[in-house]
């Protein structure tokens, strides 16, 4: 499409628009097809849809060719910002997987196309704005059905990817524990399977029983198919990786289970993709994880050691980032990951303030905690990024969340605050204890200072004087030495 064509349906929809405004408010003055209008006059440009990855040579992936694209979005409800912003987000991931983001294009529908998403009329409008800007590949801002995808590209003449296709393609790049890599060929297998497609003779030819194997006549029988076989191959990999998984998912719970009998409280960073939970867990223990303002820069599970203010011991647990539309397969491979969350003693909510829609990240975050059972962990609102966000946002968000404060994992502030309420918040020993430990039972007294709180501790001939408040395996193991 050529830009006075543009021009003309972008006019032809602001006149519809300002038609509609003047129609005194009144609902029964509409004649019921002002919706299929608007539709026919939809299609429209989104500009400004490059996002700040600038310097593409930092990253190794971006060597290759950078795939063009151009990005469409059939929008069916919410505001135009809504719609905006979650296109946006589109090509913030097109350009983590290693895209040029071309143009961005939305339509209003009441409905996505049964057959081609967008229309067949809108979609050969699509196919002409991909010839003029030179666009190698289509990227659908929703998850579309194996049929919708193919007649699309019918069309469009060019390769069409999804939302899911797109999310599971950098989960690719940037996994990088066994585990994690599992996870994602799980997921992308099981997005997969539905969507083999036949091409040509090959995929429908049969391969004749044991004929194959040079029997014969009288061996011939039917075989399976191409695309048959691929579908098995499939089904017999799904299975091994989830019997890997599970089996990586024991060792996982067998740490966490040493921990537990240790009564070490548990804290899960966890939050919206590229709000900061990296930097904040970096903060709070020095780490050294990776941190990139990238989407997904993080998907393998850190667990590190750290300390409230007043020296109890805790492990704080970096987790892999959410977003808008999640796929159900990458939660479904993530659930023993995301198990860490239900587990936990307390969450950090990790929130971007300098998002555009904050509040639409706290909904999606809690969408999917809600999927893997984790609603009932005690939840802190952390509003990351305060230095650069508009500090009315972060108000109302503070006023509008129960427990919330707001930080800057960059430049430190807020997370003296943090550390307290995080000491606040952890469960605290109970039993409180006065005991005379021996000099050779130093393990005991090491054990008292991680997990409970000294309030008086003097050394005495016949060992260390202690009076403290303790869980109670702990003060079991300490009635033999009682003052």
């Amino acid at each position: 499409m050529t830009a006075p064509h543009h021009d003309y349906f972008t006019q032809q929809a602001e006149a519809l628009a300002e038609a509609e405004i003047d129609l005194d408010g009144d609902p029964t003055s509409l004649d019921g097809d002002q919706l299929d209008r608007e539709e026919r006059e939809a299609l429209r440009r989104v500009a400004g849809l490059s996002t700040e990855l600038e310097d593409v040579t930092e990253v190794e992936y971006r060597q290759l060719r950078l795939e063009r694209v151009v990005l469409a979005s059939v929008w069916t409800e919410g505001t135009v910002a809504d719609a905006e912003n979650s296109l946006r987000e589109l090509a913030a991931l097109a350009e983590t997987a290693g895209s040029t983001v071309l143009a961005g294009l939305m339509q209003r529908r009441a409905k996505p196309d049964p057959g081609t998403w967008m229309g067949s009329g809108k979609a050969e409008e699509l196919r002409d704005i991909v010839i003029a800007e030179g666009a190698d590949t289509v990227i659908c801002d929703s998850e579309l059905a194996p049929s919708q995808r193919r007649s699309l590209e019918d069309i469009v003449k060019v390769k069409v990817i999804d939302r899911t296709a797109l999310i599971l393609d950098i989960f690719a790049q940037h996994a990088k524990s066994r585990e994690g890599r599992a996870q994602v060929e799980l997921a992308q297998l099981q997005y997969l399977l539905p969507r083999l497609r036949g091409w040509g003779e090959s995929m429908s030819r049969q391969a004749g029983g044991r004929v194959a194997g040079g029997e014969g006549i009288g061996s011939r029988g039917p075989g399976e198919t191409k695309i048959e076989l691929d579908r098995r191959r499939i089904n017999t990999r799904i299975a091994k990786l989830r019997r890997d998984i599970k089996g990586m998912k024991t060792h996982r719970d067998t740490k966490r289970g040493s921990r537990r009998a240790n009564h070490i409280p548990s804290v899960t960073i966890a939050g919206y993709t590229n709000a900061g939970k990296s930097s904040l867990l970096n903060r709070l223990t020095g780490a050294g994880v990776l941190v990139q303002n990238q989407l997904f820069a993080t998907l393998d599970t850190t667990v590190r050691r750290a300390e409230t203010l007043d020296g109890r011991d805790y492990t704080l647990t970096d987790t892999v980032g959410f977003v808008r539309q999640l796929p159900h397969e990458l939660v479904e491979a993530f659930r023993s990951t995301l198990e860490e969350v239900a587990d936990s003693d307390l969450l950090l909510h990790v929130v971007d303030g300098s998002h555009p829609d904050p509040e639409g990240q706290i909904t999606a975050v809690r969408a999917v905690l809600a999927d893997v059972d984790a609603t009932d962990v005690k939840e802190v609102i952390v509003v990351n990024k305060a230095d650069i966000a508009d500090p009315d946002v972060v108000d109302r968000i503070l006023r509008h969340e129960k427990h919330a404060i707001a930080v800057s994992a960059r430049t430190g502030a807020g997370i003296e605050e943090l550390q307290a309420l995080i000491g606040v918040e952890l469960p605290r020993p109970d039993v409180d204890v006065d005991v005379v430990v021996p000099y050779d039972r130093g393990d005991l007294v090491s054990r008292v200072h991680s997990e409970g709180e000294v309030v008086a501790s003097e050394h005495r001939a016949e060992g260390t004087h202690l009076v403290a408040r303790v869980n109670p395996d702990l003060a079991a193991e300490l009635t033999a030495y009682v003052a």
